[in-house]
Parts: C-alpha cells; structure tokens; sequence
C-alpha cells in the first residue's frame, strides 16, 4: 500500500489552530488587549465595525514591535513571553504561547503598524490569510496598531455560524470588562460604530467598577481586604439585598488574570450562607494574588481555567475573608440589636485611635418581674391583605363574560368543565373534570397565560401602555444602555415608553398595563440577561424571548396562596390558551387521572 500520511501545509495547520484559539470575535479582543497590556500600555483603544465581524482595531502606546519582530510576531509558536519550558510556571505575562496572531492572521485581513520609541520609523504589514502582501516602513507613534478586518472570510462555514450583532457584542463587551477590571491603571476606550460605549480613565478599583457597571453598582460594595504568607485577597462582594437571579457579576482574577472557578465560587456563596434568597446569587469583584510557582495556567486554550498546589486552604481563607467582612461592615444581622456601637470593631485597627467611652449601663427601678402583664390582642404583621380586582387585570385578553361562555368555551376547546378547585401545598391546584380530575401546576400554567397575552400584544396588536405620573429613572452600565437601545422598537411594542436615554441610565415614563411600577428594573434586568443567553439569529427572536422573559418575572411563584375565585380564573385562562399544556419553556403544565386509573390505584 502507499504511504497515506502527510503533513498538512502551513495556511491549513494554522486554519485549524484558529479553530482552538479563535472562536468568535470576542476570542479576538481578548487576545490583542492582552498583547497591548504586555506591551507596557497604557491607553488603549478598541475601535469595532458592525461587532467586530467587519473590523476590530486596537491601538496602544506600549513599547512597539521592531521591523523584524512584527513579521516574527506571526508566525506559530513565536513569542517574546517564554523562553524554555520552567517558564510556563512562573508566568507574569497574560500571553505566553505564541499561537493567538498567527491563528488570527490564518482567517481575516490584517494590518499592522508598530514603532518603538528609539527608532524614527515604523514598520507596516498587510497579511490576508496567513500571506504576507506588503511590508513597508512608515511614519507612525509609539506603539502599535492592529486591525482584523473581515474576520473568517476564507471559512464562510464558521462566519455563518456568528449569533446575531446584538450577542457578538455582549460577548466582547463581557471581554473587554474583564481585561478593564483587571488592569484599573491603565484608561481604555471603546467605540463601537462610530458610537462611544466606554470611557474609562485611570483610577483604583472601586471607581472602575462603578465606571463599567453604573453609579448605582457603588451603594452595592463591600471592601473585602486581607494578606497571608500564601495569599492576598482584595476587592469588593456585594451586599446580600443586591443579589441576581443569575450569575452575571461574579468575576475572580487571579495574579490579574480573569478566571473561571466553581470551586471558589462555592467557597463565596458559602460564606454568604443564611443571607441570600433562594436561587439567588452574589456579585463580587475580588482580586486574588498568588506565587507564580504555585499555579498553572497552561490546561485550556481559553487560559480562564487555573489549577492550584493549595486550593483548599485558598478555599477556607477566601470563605473566612469573605464573612469576616459581611460581619464588620454590619452586612450580618445581628442578635443585639440594642449594642453600643463604640464596641464594634473597626476592619482596619487604628491603634492611635482614641480610647472608647466606657459602656453606660441603665437600671429600671420600678422593674417587677412578677407583676402580671396586662393581656393584649395578638397581631400577626404579615397579615394578608384582601384581594382586589387587580390579579382580573391580568386576564383581560380573554373575552369572557359569563359562567355560559366559560363553560361553552371549555366543551368546545378541551372538553372540560370545572367544578371545585382546591389548591395543594399553594404549588399545585386540582380541578374536577368529566374523565377524572387534573392537577395544575400554578406558576407554569400562569406563565403559558402571560406569554400568549405579551406575544399577541407584541406582535398582532398594539400593546396598552399606562403612563406614569411621575417618570422612573433607572441606572443601568454602558454596554446594558446601549443593549436596550438596540431593542427599543421592542419594548415599546410590548407598552414601554420611553423619555431619555444617557450613558448609565434610561427613563421611562409608561409601562405595559399588566407590569407593576415596582417591578421595572427586575424585568428589564431579567430581559437582558436572558438575551443575552437565549437569543438564537432570527427576526422573531426578539419578541418570542421578550414575552417568555416578561411571563415568567411576573407569573405568580409557588408559594402563593391563592382565593377561590383567582384558582378558578387560572384554570379557565389557563384552558383558554391556543397550547394549554405547555409552559413557554417547554414543560407541562397539567397532568389529568382519569377515573379508570384512579380505581386501579384502589383494585391493585
């Protein structure tokens, strides 16, 4: 037989590598902004056309290539960072490889310019496809330049597989947060069709956090501070009545390097334990610095995956910082709520502090621990209130005015009459009908009766807007303004109506008739997030994902209690529904027992 193995040609290797190192846009930005900070920058810029699919710029004043390193610099394995294999653990620098510009070079155009500061001129290079096309010496300043335009027009396969602009940015924007947090010194700058997203000068942590995720986000912040012979944590968590439903604002960076980490996470929602909400999580920004030898960041492409000599001592320290800090900055609740606070002790010990007052100590004279107390009537706080008319108000879409229509509807739809509802364990209700009975779950029959009601109103007719007496200010970050924005259209569709839009907030002065004032930011917070994980390419994709995202922030949770007449309202809405038997989300709505199977659980 001949021989059948070969070795593949350069542009093909490289095409494959770029499959590894480049996945998306995103995967582009992170790796020239690391380069640049390498570099010794300290501006840098990101320029973006149409989210990074027609061109990704980055320009820095770092230290420059000279003529023959910037033709080196694109070649595979080819980098200033290592030099033998003992320097993979002892790493300082964000690349190391020397894979990220030839990959990237193997599936767009590229143009490089770059000077250092010694030499009079600087070089130029034009690749398209790992093929250099020209090399020229030119005028520029200090630093480097480098534009990817027309990224993977030579693998038309993977540029179709790209999510909508819409998600390409979310996902460049979460890279470039990621890299601006780390490196709080140095200013970057981010424009995104011609259209500034960011602005952000250098300063220390905490206003850099509050410069990319809003004014509010500084209320919100814990300082969490503490230095070991192993380790040094610093950094912010959030305050437990500021947590997420999902987990969007968790970072962890590690000797300033983003990471991914579910064992430490564990170890901060633990210290968290008996403060969150259930399904809740906490948001933290917190900064860990480590020996270089003792970590290995070579085990995955993405180089967010971190392995330690000592994870668990990192775990108990991390875990004990955290509470420590909840508990000195009265995050914890306490048990004494009559203490002097000239005895809570400050985080950081000022030794020259003045002394505290001594404790004063008052005495009731008159006190009789014997003398009977006079009886009074026990009030419970968290009585409830008396149903109004307002849960009727989330069923108007339904045209139904009697007992007689309601029950034709159902013979005709479903063939099911009800009778007697009764809810169980305030998650379930269970209805009599013709064959046997149906259990009903309440929340996931709820949200199949708002989905209909959002996405009818979305898209077949126009939406009823209530107007507020007084317009809502909501702060929000940069990269969630400019989001919104983009599905303005939308919202407006659905009964928002909108007054203002700045940099870190938007007000609104009308809302969906079925969407309570109180609860705006919860479901422009939920949209957006779900967005940003849902949202497939297509035109419809908007308004379907809008209208399940609204159904399930506003659908009634289990463990709501519920009257006779709301348990009947939501059965016969429920049964109303063009797909009664499914949620939004794909699962059952109801289960029914006929009488056959209700006698055979008795006979058997």
């Amino acid at each position: 037989m001949s021989d059948i193995i070969q070795l593949l040609p350069d542009h093909v290797a490289n095409q494959i590598a770029a499959g590894e190192v480049v996945q998306r846009p995103a995967s582009v930005v992170k790796e020239l902004l690391e380069n640049a900070i390498d570099a010794g920058a300290t501006n840098i810029k990101l320029l973006l056309k149409d989210a990074g699919k027609t061109l990704i710029q980055v320009i820095d004043d770092g230290k420059g290539m000279s003529t023959t390193d910037s033709r080196m610099c694109f070649e595979r394995h080819a980098t200033s960072k290592i030099k033998k294999a003992e320097d993979l653990f002892n790493l300082n620098t964000k690349g190391f490889r020397g894979e990220a510009l030839a990959s990237i070079a193997a599936i767009a155009h590229v143009e490089l310019k770059t000077k250092q500061e010694n030499e009079e001129l600087g070089a130029q290079l034009k690749i398209e496809g790992s093929k250099i096309i020209s090399q020229d010496f030119i005028s520029t300043g200090k630093g480097t330049s480098l534009s990817v335009k027309n990224l993977f027009y030579n693998i038309p396969a993977r540029r179709n597989f790209l999510k909508s602009d819409t998600i390409e940015t979310r996902h460049i924007i979460d890279e470039f947060q990621r890299v601006a947090l780390a490196h709080s010194n140095i200013s970057f700058l981010l424009h995104h069709n011609n259209n500034e997203v960011y602005h952000l000068k250098s300063s220390n942590l905490r206003k850099r956090i509050v410069a990319i995720f809003g004014t509010k986000m500084n209320e919100k912040l814990v300082p969490i501070q503490e230095q070991t012979d192993i380790l040094t944590i610093e950094g912010f968590v959030a305050k437990p009545e500021f947590s997420k439903r999902k987990r969007g604002e968790q970072f962890f960076f590690v000797n300033d390097r983003f990471i991914k980490s579910s064992y430490l996470n564990h170890a901060v929602v633990n210290a968290f334990d008996g403060l969150l909400e259930q399904g809740s999580h906490p948001s933290y920004f917190l900064y860990l610095k480590v020996p270089a030898n003792t970590i290995d960041i070579n085990i995955h492409p993405t180089k967010t995956e971190i392995k330690f000599d000592n994870e668990k001592a990192l775990y108990a320290m991390l875990r004990a910082t955290v509470k420590h800090s909840l508990g000195q900055y009265n995050v914890a609740p306490l048990l004494d709520f009559n203490r002097d606070a000239n005895l809570d002790t400050s985080y950081h010990l000022n030794t020259n502090r003045k002394s505290t007052k001594t404790p004063q100590i008052s005495v009731d004279p008159d006190f009789n621990p014997f003398k009977e107390l006079e009886q009074k009537e026990i009030t419970f706080p968290y009585r409830r209130e008396k149903q109004t008319e307002s849960w009727e108000s989330l069923y108007t879409s339904v045209a139904i005015t009697d007992e007689q229509k309601q029950e034709e509807l159902f013979e005709n739809q479903q063939e099911i009459k009800t009778q007697k509802t009764f809810q169980i364990q305030r998650k379930y209700l269970l209805s009599s009908i013709k064959s046997g009975v149906v259990l009903i779950n309440q929340s996931l029959a709820h949200q199949r009766i708002l989905y209909e009601q959002f996405l009818e109103s979305i898209t077949v007719k126009e939406a009823n807007s209530q107007q507020l007496l007084f317009p809502v200010k909501i702060s929000f970050s940069s990269a969630e303004i400019e989001m919104i924005y983009t599905i303005k259209t939308e919202l407006e569709n659905a009964g928002f109506s909108f007054d203002e839009f700045t940099k870190d907030s938007v007000i609104i002065k009308g809302i969906p008739v079925s969407v309570t004032e109180s609860k705006i930011t919860i479901i422009l917070e939920e949209l957006l997030n779900d967005i940003n994980l849902e949202v497939p390419d297509a035109s419809f994709s908007h308004f379907d994902v809008m209208a399940k995202s609204f159904a399930r922030t506003l659908s009634i949770k289990t463990g709501t209690l519920l009257s006779e007449k709301e348990q009947e309202s939501l059965v016969n809405n429920l049964f109303s529904c063009k797909e009664p038997t499914v949620s939004p989300f794909g699962k059952a709505t109801f289960k029914t027992l006929t009488l056959n199977e209700i006698d055979s659980l008795f006979n058997s």
